[in-house]
């Protein structure tokens, strides 16, 4: 089963061409890699002002995060033994609740010709919280990197714990 674009859509809240990865390159338990194209896209959906500001690097990464999420939910060996907010086969809704260490090394991404890698690996978590630190990479070049915090939806996490 390829992990494209069509694949990335059915199984994240994004939608349409706020979809904005094309395809998971590699993933585990504990890391994903994921490619785009569209920060070249003239009607990205993150273009302010005619342009594609290095700080939305920081959505494609939440982004590639969110698979990795849908990708631990639907691997039922992988989710018992890693600590994700799932159920069954089916993950919780993920909130980003903060972005810290936010180092940005150019200052836009729309004029790059290479394809962008967005790079999650998840380090700590519980059945209510992840963190991830990520980077946004134009190969060879580091772009952007960081920590992010994902909150689990809490009446999900609430259902679970009674379950």
């Amino acid at each position: 089963m390829p992990l494209d674009h069509e694949w990335i859509e059915q199984h994240i809240p994004h939608k349409g061409r706020m979809c904005l990865l094309d395809e998971v390159l590699s993933w585990d338990a504990a890391r994903i890699r994921c490619r785009s194209a569209s920060h070249r896209a003239c009607d990205n959906p993150l273009r302010a002002h005619g342009r594609l500001g290095a700080a939305c690097g920081i959505e494609y990464a939440a982004q590639a995060m969110a698979v990795h999420g849908a990708l631990i939910a639907s691997s039922a060996p992988l989710a018992s033994t890693v600590a994700v907010s799932v159920r069954g086969s089916i993950a919780s809704m993920g909130y980003l609740a903060s972005v810290r260490n936010v180092a940005l090394h150019v200052s836009r991404l729309d004029d790059l010709e290479v394809d962008l890698i967005a790079i999650a690996e998840r380090i700590t978590g519980d059945g209510r919280t992840v963190l991830y630190e990520f980077s946004v990479w134009g190969t060879p070049r580091l772009l952007m990197s960081g920590r992010a915090s994902i909150v689990f939806d809490a009446a999900f996490g609430a259902a679970a714990a009674h379950s």
